[in-house]
């Protein structure tokens, strides 16, 4: 049921690809070298322009492309005297919209080379593995790509949403996921590769064929989305356009890549600390901890004091608890938080729950780090509005508590009595990330330890089945953007709450037209607990929450494409069927009393 890590040491993420290794045995070489490979996404030979209603088909439909992620394995070079140099069981995870196309071969021989192989996909036996052992920074790892089909097993090959214009003039959306081991598509390309030094190979990936291609695939009430099962026609034509799409655009000199992501500091940990014993369930992804901090029994209660005190606000009267209260799992119950000389806050207080699985901080995601996080409301005058150097001189100077004042706490923790900013921001960090969510009703059942009851199972069963008529298919689809055992995605997503909001969202921190009105997706798990609901707090139930699915979905042109492709207002689900969507999701509130007081 749990798994357990004294400390995790894997490296911090940053904007690289898993790298090939590996070479075919028995290859004699005296020089081996890198290469570089970059896929440039584009429509109709030209950049493609993600969120954008102006990709023309070639059936003179418009359509926007607002996710186009894939995952490539079994690499492979030909060599000019004929055999295939096959460097197999790596993976690289490739994000179009997200800037993330490239990764790196290595170690391969110098000599002449005239064709590349890849696959689109996963092997069989990769592909039906359970992913809950790989490294957090794999490019398997379910919480880095977002391209596993959770409790279904298995992963989506290619991943391609957007929107699509109507004849009468009104946007709707379409998700295109390719998946199962039928769908596994092999890539051949010619190449003129001389490798005597470091290169870097340009390919073309030309979004419009994947529509395009061999087969013409119209867009229409019944061609809006495909999850590959058996005797799909659409998926297995979107797999043959696939062939066609790649091309080689050119063979250059390697430049070094930036490697993008949170850097490296100098570790700061006492001598005599003991490491924290972190717990979670065993089919979690492995989460990734920051490694310049490591997590120990002092600087988690060093956390847990910092987090509870009055001192770090203006007026010594506010702390984090006072608007994420563990009993509401770590929420406010109030719609917006008041500041702590009465300001009213602009967003609701989000749960903090889980936040080793999260890349990104706040509704609008602009921290990238928790370490970052936890200092922003401290100076925010909307909340705490103080400032860091006087909330370091007042924790210096407070008196002692139990016979331990700061200075002897924050060097238990990290070696000396200095109290700085980083370091509050440190021991925050620890105790944020101890609060671990993972022994609900629901998980419980998954050990055998208790079954859930019909109408549980009901909700659940909608909960993972998409909204597919065309396949009689006629579930909930939440788990597009709620799926796997976290229950959470690290996407932003537009759900429809208004057509013009005036909170503009991720747009704030991007400046992307295709990011307003998107906010990120929060944890379901607690989420009986963490009322109200929405970045707003709009809605005061459950209930409120599944209607709005049902039917109040309003649209807009970020609308996400996983919602838009639904009929206009929603899914229209009966009441018995909203009613088992809320009993599900109270199957998820943890069993166990205030998560805070977690012992190491």
């Amino acid at each position: 049921m749990e798994r357990h890590s004294a400390l995790s040491l894997s490296g911090v993420l940053v904007f690289i690809f898993l790298t090939w290794g590996g070479l075919a045995a028995g290859r004699a070489a005296t020089s081996h070298h890198a290469l570089q490979v970059e896929i440039r996404p584009r429509f109709n030979k030209a950049p493609l322009v993600f969120d954008s209603l102006t990709n023309t088909l070639a059936n003179g439909q418009k359509i926007s492309v607002t996710r186009l992620d894939y995952l490539v394995s079994s690499f492979a070079l030909h060599q000019r005297d004929g055999g295939w140099l096959t460097l197999s069981n790596r993976f690289a995870y490739v994000s179009g919209r997200e800037g993330r196309n490239w990764f790196r071969v290595d170690a391969i021989p110098e000599g002449s080379y005239d064709r590349i192989r890849f696959d689109v996909g996963v092997p069989v036996q990769e592909n039906h593995e359970d992913p809950a052992h790989l490294p957090p920074d794999h490019a398997l790892n379910p919480n880095l790509n977002g391209l596993h089909w959770s409790w279904q097993g298995g992963y989506i090959f290619l991943a391609i949403e957007g929107d699509w214009l109507r004849q009468n003039g009104k946007r709707s959306g379409y998700s295109y996921h390719l998946a199962t081991d039928r769908l596994l598509r092999t890539i051949t390309l010619p190449v003129a590769l001389e490798l005597s030094e470091d290169r870097e190979l340009l390919l073309g990936l030309e979004v419009g064929e994947i529509f395009s291609g061999k087969h013409r695939i119209a867009l229409s009430e019944d061609t809006t989305s495909t999850h590959s099962r058996e005797q799909d026609e659409l998926a297995g034509r979107l797999q043959e356009n696939l062939a066609g799409a790649f091309v080689v655009d050119g063979i250059q000199k390697a430049e070094p890549k930036p490697l993008v992501g949170a850097s490296r500091q100098q570790v700061e940990m006492a001598a005599t600390a003991r490491l924290y014993r972190y717990t979670f369930a065993r089919y979690f992804p492995q989460p990734l901890l920051p490694v310049d901090n490591p997590m120990t029994v002092e600087g988690v209660e060093l956390g847990r004091r910092l987090f509870e005190e009055p001192l770090l606000s203006i007026n010594n009267k506010q702390s984090c608890r006072s608007c994420h209260q563990p009993e509401a799992a770590f929420a406010d119950p109030r719609r917006l938080s008041l500041g702590a000389e009465g300001q009213i806050g602009s967003r609701n207080a989000m749960p903090l729950l889980n936040l080793a699985w999260k890349k990104t901080f706040f509704w609008d995601g602009r921290s990238s780090r928790l370490r970052d996080q936890v200092l922003q409301p401290i100076q925010d005058p909307l909340e705490m509005h103080e400032t860091l150097a006087n909330v370091e001189k007042k924790l210096t100077h407070a008196p002692s508590q139990a016979g331990l004042n700061y200075s002897n706490l924050f060097a238990r923790a990290f070696g000396t009595p200095v109290i700085t900013a980083d370091r509050i921001a440190r021991g925050l960090e620890q105790f944020l990330l101890a609060q671990v969510s993972y022994r609900s009703a629901f998980d419980r059942s998954l050990a055998g330890e208790t079954e859930l009851n019909a109408e549980e199972k009901r909700g659940f069963e909608l909960f993972n089945t998409e909204y597919d008529p065309r396949r009689n298919q006629l579930g909930a689809d939440c788990f597009h953007c709620h799926g796997g055992p976290l229950f959470q995605s690290q996407s932003f997503a537009n759900n429809g709450l208004d057509e013009a909001g005036k909170d503009l969202g991720r747009f704030g921190v991007t400046g992307r037209p295709g990011d307003k009105n998107k906010f990120a997706v929060p944890t379901l798990r607690n989420v009986a607990l963490s009322a109200p609901y929405m970045h707003d707090g709009r809605f005061e139930t459950l209930e409120q929450v599944v209607a709005h699915y049902s039917s109040g979905i309003r649209p807009s042109p970020t609308l996400d494409p996983n919602l838009a492709k639904h009929p206009e207002k929603g899914l229209n689900l009966s009441l018995a069927d909203q009613k088992a969507l809320v009993a599900f999701l109270r199957t998820l509130t943890d069993t166990r009393r205030a998560l805070e007081k977690t012992q190491p």
